[in-house]
């Protein structure tokens, strides 16, 4: 058995996203988005356009569709939404999760009615205060949500231990603190 038909199904999927949500909101979708790689390379002689789209891919690498940064400072989201207007995004922040939703309400273009709307939930981690969550829209379309961590409080009690130094070696202190251990033990008994 060949292992070529494997390893082009595996150079198949890194052609084209495999997950369908990792797309951009605005894209018209092919029929290739729609099949699983694996599906996609034994149906690609079958459906195929009989061409490649280099430039979607490249699209999507440039683009940073979303982009989440955690750090020790903040959670940090940014969010390609050029597609929609600041009106109908909505940024909340729900039961420890920040989501995020663009939401068209339909419309005639040249090809017929269309109407777009996504809804993405961001986890906040630890030591984030909800309240404190904030959101700012760039004028290219980039959505970010910054979600800045608490700082973390000093020690309350905090209690400063003087070193002394000695003029023996650890070795000799160990072992007379071993015999002091023995002693004070048969002092018990």
């Amino acid at each position: 058995m060949s292992l070529l038909p494997v390893l082009l199904s595996e150079l198949d999927s890194l052609r084209r996203p495999s997950n369908l949500f990792d797309q951009y909101f605005g894209d018209v979708l092919l029929r290739d988005d729609l099949l699983s790689p694996t599906l996609s390379s034994v149906a690609a002689p079958l459906l195929s356009t009989h061409y490649l789209r280099p430039w979607r891919t490249q699209h999507h690498r440039q683009s940073g569709v979303s982009h989440l940064a955690d750090d020790k400072d903040a959670m940090r989201i940014n969010l390609d939404v050029k597609q929609f207007k600041p009106e109908e995004l909505a940024v909340k922040v729900v039961d420890g999760f920040v989501v995020v939703e663009g939401n068209h309400e339909e419309r005639q273009d040249e090809h017929g009615f269309i109407s777009r709307s996504f809804s993405r939930r961001y986890k906040l981690p630890e030591g984030v205060d909800p309240d404190s969550v904030i959101s700012s829209l760039s004028s290219d379309g980039v959505l970010m949500v910054t979600a800045p961590k608490k700082a973390l409080p000093p020690p309350a009690n905090t209690r400063n231990v003087p070193i002394t130094q000695t003029q023996q070696p650890a070795a000799i202190q160990q072992k007379q603190a071993g015999d002091q251990a023995k002693k004070d033990e048969k002092m018990e008994q």
